[in-house]
């Protein structure tokens, strides 16, 4: 791990490092390497600090942006090369994301013994998250969060709802709780979108096609997004495509069998370019249990796509404005998801009216957020 070519660049800007495990496709990995290409273009250094870089949205890192593996494919065990990193390169400030790297970067700020600015990032409602798991479970979760995360310099959270929740788990102090809309709008995501469609329910369209996307897990519900949909189609006539790939692969592929959908409800897997998609589909669902502040809606409205959601922790109600942008039903509920469907593929919002409720989401907007917070200005 090489950190002397970093003094080099620009010494007279902000060095900033972001520290993550990039493990896979999810949203947090997305979003970091957003904000790195939104902290760039305000005139910082920018390090990104990588546990595991599997992602494959490493490969869109802009040129500027510096990658650093840390040698270590844990977490936990990235504590010494990371206060190593602190002490030699004395950055302005370092941005964890994911419990475990917030939990790591407060201990590594601790033994680098060096004035450094740590602004931990949590995006999901870790109680919604563990509501399932044991007692105990949830208990020592919120002990390590207790214990490291109100010695952070601050926290940035990615709704009012994970505020709210990390105010009562992890006791962190109404002071250094900050709520900064994810950095999920950019040039790039408008670029993508205009995209030929490569899928033939979309080139070809003879129906309305519902669209929804994540993994295949239970905390984005998608049988009960089938089960609207299989009532959706008795009435409109249409089409469900569900992007995304996980564990849950086989038993939604049984449910669509089991009521009579196959042909009708696909499930193309992860796919490279998911705008190209969203931009042409009628309606966008989102059917999840909980959430921190989910990406697609935001990227949906920003596109223009009438959209209906579950009425999770959290933010899908912030997003869309206690319902004026969109329908919000409650979670688990296909008969009322279905007809929210159906009175939305009936009566449309106004593309440039949803357009309008994800402003403060654009990429310089939320990156002038962060940067002020990571420097102690706000």
């Amino acid at each position: 791990m090489n950190h002397l070519s970093t003094a080099d660049r620009h010494p007279d800007r902000p060095l900033v490092a972001i520290f993550a495990s990039f493990s896979g496709r999810g949203g947090v990995e997305r979003m970091l390497v957003n904000l790195a290409e939104g902290l760039l273009e305000l005139g910082c250094r920018v390090d990104i600090l990588a546990v595991k870089d599997r992602s494959e949205y490493l490969q869109d890192l802009p040129a500027g942006v510096r990658l650093i593996r840390l040698g270590t494919t844990h977490t936990y065990a990235a504590l010494f090369p990371l206060a190593q990193y602190i002490q030699s390169l004395r950055p302005a400030a370092l941005l964890s994301a994911k419990n475990r790297a917030n939990q790591v970067a407060v201990a590594a700020k601790i033994m680098a013994r060096v004035p450094v600015r740590v602004v931990l990032r949590m995006g999901t409602t870790t109680s919604a998250a563990l509501k399932q798991k044991s007692s105990l479970r949830l208990w020592w979760w919120s002990l390590g969060m207790r214990i490291t995360y109100p010695r952070a310099d601050a926290v940035i959270a990615v709704s009012k709802g994970v505020a709210e929740d990390l105010r009562r788990l992890a006791r962190v102090p109404e002071n250094k709780l900050k709520v900064v809309a994810n950095p999920v709008i950019t040039p790039r995501l408008f670029a993508l979108a205009k995209s030929p469609a490569t899928h033939p329910w979309l080139k070809d369209k003879d129906r309305p096609v519902i669209l929804a996307a994540g993994r295949l897990t239970r905390q984005k519900d998608f049988p009960t997004l089938i089960r609207a949909f299989a009532q959706v189609r008795r009435q409109i006539p249409s089409r469900l495509i569900i992007l995304g790939e996980g564990e849950d692969r086989s038993v939604l592929e049984s449910l669509i069998k089991d009521l009579g959908l196959e042909g009708q409800v696909d499930l193309p897997g992860f796919v490279q370019n998911p705008y190209a998609y969203m931009s042409r589909a009628d309606i966008f669902v989102l059917s999840s249990l909980w959430e921190g502040s989910p990406n697609v809606l935001t990227e949906a409205l920003a596109l223009g796509v009438p959209s209906v959601a579950t009425d999770c922790p959290s933010g899908p109600r912030e997003i869309l404005a206690e319902g004026r942008y969109g329908e919000l039903v409650p979670m688990g509920n296909a008969s009322a998801l279905a007809q929210a469907i159906l009175r939305t593929l009936r009566s449309p919002l106004p593309r440039d009216l949803l357009k309008e409720a994800v402003q403060e989401y654009h990429l310089r907007f939320s990156a002038q957020r962060y940067l002020k917070i990571l420097l102690g200005e706000d």
